[in-house]
């Protein structure tokens, strides 16, 4: 601690007088606070999550058949989930293209036959997906001692996502609040200011099948978003089918942007290519809600993803950003801003982004605004020109909380109030749960931002690399948000899957979306219980004779470990513009603790 004559030289040392003189000089207080005074004994943040995850040798022939068995086996689940959904999807009320039809519209008729046809095929593709995690990231404590390759996930993970392309739309019903809200921006009103009732008519085709939640409610998506609904809208008129198919078509775009960005960011870090792109782009979240659910998050995160690989690009090269470097960093700004123009909790990466670039101009105070001043006039070209050339203006920004009229229970401040006014009226003091809700609500707004706080100054500082700091802050901003639906998860876990290595994160990152890839309906509703129970019954029943006869063909045993080889000759490194950024734990200049 520097002496000052309010500060004399103690006469003993120890926690009690570090915290004593914390308390009376407020701002070595806050500098503990943030972690900037380098005197915490714990293990950082990114000690404890990451480290450097080599490449491996390829499978071998026993492990190829096996993977081959495993993609069938996926394959197979994700066909019977898009028969299933002909009749247990969140199906149209009007304009369902399968009605009255006597082949196709008989899961329809069926009820029971088609949910557990989804289900099946949903606890197929979990199952699946957890055997092919087994050659990707291999042992969660040892590692992998050999991976498949990129071409071998890429072909897995396309012939996954065929089947549900085509499917109707399941787990949720979002895509036609998305269809009557961009109707409403092509007849020339504000979605911002009224909802699809009030704007179409209740009667209307496209109004009939918005959940009633959602019918009074503005939109709450950015202007790109209902700028690209509205080109859909016009194309596409009331056509309901075409309409969610070209919805699903930009949901397509962003995944594909996501397996592009993600393996490049995971390099940069320093973890294998195909452990991030299994645990995120491969992930059931993705596949059953990104795909299967046609959701803007798809669009959001491959945006805002490809603009980070871009900066970074800029960023953690050696030489002087000007020229193409300048490029690639107002290039990659420019798209995270794209992304928040769709849904703006992406313009966390921006900040990110801007640490990494203010640490390399020297962490300075100065350093630090030169990159905001410079990002943040990125973004604000940016918004501005999507906001004045869609003509929807800047009314979102007063929509942003519309979602927060649900108490989901994965939120923990909205489960606290919950919990709390349960526990009053059981007790007889009556429910408060809307005054509970008022208090721990914001205190988890404060929580959230002071994480990313800490975080922002953790990768200016260069003790956690930029791809991992905004992963846990949007994990925290997940977690704390007043409304977290389950496809809000891929937020953290896209990010974190390219940077995080450590059990501590991916076992909670697989357990949980495992779980609840399983546990919602692919009605987007809720069916009658013994429905449930019946179709569960019979999944279980199902996917329990699968594992039995398939138990010699794919890797069911968790003991039958991977046994080493001898090294096959690795290829040549390729010299590509990003080559010096590949991860090799060690801090540079222009770069963090991965």
């Amino acid at each position: 601690m520097p002496q000052t004559p309010e500060n004399p030289e103690p006469t003993r040392a120890g926690p009690t007088f570090t915290a004593r003189a914390a308390l009376r000089h407020p701002a070595e207080l806050a500098r503990r606070a943030l972690g900037i005074d380098g005197r915490s004994p714990r293990a950082s943040v990114a000690a404890a999550l990451h480290g450097d995850e080599p490449e491996t040798a390829g499978l071998n022939k026993q492990e190829t058949a096996q993977l081959r068995g495993i993609r069938r086996f996926g394959a197979t689940g994700a066909v019977l989930m898009a028969v299933g959904a002909l009749g247990a999807g969140a199906q149209p009320v009007l304009q369902n293209p399968v009605q009255g039809l006597r082949v196709i519209g008989l899961p329809a008729r069926i009820p029971s036959v088609a949910l557990t046809l989804t289900m099946t095929g949903t606890v197929m593709i979990v199952l699946a997906w957890l055997l092919l995690g087994r050659f990707a990231i291999g042992s969660l404590q040892s590692g992998a001692v050999r991976r498949l390759n990129r071409s071998q996930l890429d072909r897995t993970l396309l012939l996954w996502i065929i089947p549900l392309s085509v499917a109707p739309p399941m787990f949720s019903k979002d895509v036609y609040s998305y269809l009557a809200q961009s109707e409403i921006a092509a007849r020339g009103l504000d979605p911002y200011a009224i909802g699809p009732a009030g704007a179409l008519g209740v009667d209307h085709v496209l109004t009939r099948t918005v959940p009633t939640i959602w019918r009074d409610t503005p939109a709450p998506y950015g202007p790109l978003f209902l700028w690209m609904g509205r080109g859909i809208s016009w194309l596409t008129g009331e056509n309901i089918v075409a309409g969610i198919f070209l919805h699903r078509l930009l949901a397509l775009a962003g995944v594909a942007m996501i397996v592009w960005a993600l393996p490049r960011l995971a390099r940069r870090c320093g973890v294998a290519e195909v452990s991030a792109l299994w645990l995120g782009a491969a992930n059931p979240l993705l596949l059953f809600h990104l795909v299967a659910g046609i959701h803007n998050e798809a669009l959001m995160l491959g945006l805002m993803l490809a603009g980070i690989e871009l900066a970074l690009r800029a960023v953690e090269r050696s030489e002087p950003i000007r020229g193409q470097s300048l490029l690639l960093l107002l290039s990659g700004a420019a798209l995270i801003a794209l992304s928040s123009t769709i849904k703006i909790p992406s313009l966390l990466a921006l900040g990110f982004v801007g640490m990494a670039l203010a640490r390399r101009w020297g962490g300075t105070p100065k350093a630090v605004l030169t990159a905001a001043a410079l990002l943040c006039g990125v973004a604000l070209v940016v918004t501005l020109v999507i906001s004045t050339s869609s003509g929807l203006g800047v009314g979102w920004v007063h929509t942003l909380g519309t979602a927060n009229a649900v108490r989901s229970w994965m939120s923990i401040p909205t489960l606290l109030g919950l919990g709390t006014g349960l526990a009053g009226v059981l007790l007889g003091l009556g429910d408060h749960t809307t005054a509970v809700l008022s208090l721990t609500r914001p205190i988890a707004a404060v929580a959230a931002a002071f994480i990313t706080l800490r975080m922002l100054v953790a990768t200016l500082v260069g003790r956690i690399h930029a791809v991992g700091a905004l992963g846990l802050s949007l994990g925290a901003v997940v977690l704390l948000f007043p409304v977290v639906q389950p496809w809000y998860l891929l937020w953290a876990v896209l990010p974190l899957a390219a940077w995080a290595t450590a059990p501590a994160f991916r076992v909670p990152a697989i357990v949980f979306s495992s779980i609840v890839s399983v546990i919602l309906m692919p009605n987007g509703g809720e069916y009658q219980p013994f429905v449930i129970v019946q179709a569960a019954i019979a999944t279980i029943f199902t996917a329990g004779t699968l594992i039995v006869i398939t138990r010699n063909r794919l890797p069911w045993r968790v003991g039958s470990e991977q046994q080493p080889t001898v090294p096959e000759t690795p290829d040549p490194p390729r010299d590509d513009a990003d080559a010096e950024s590949r991860g090799t734990g060690r801090v540079t200049p222009g770069q963090g603790l991965r």
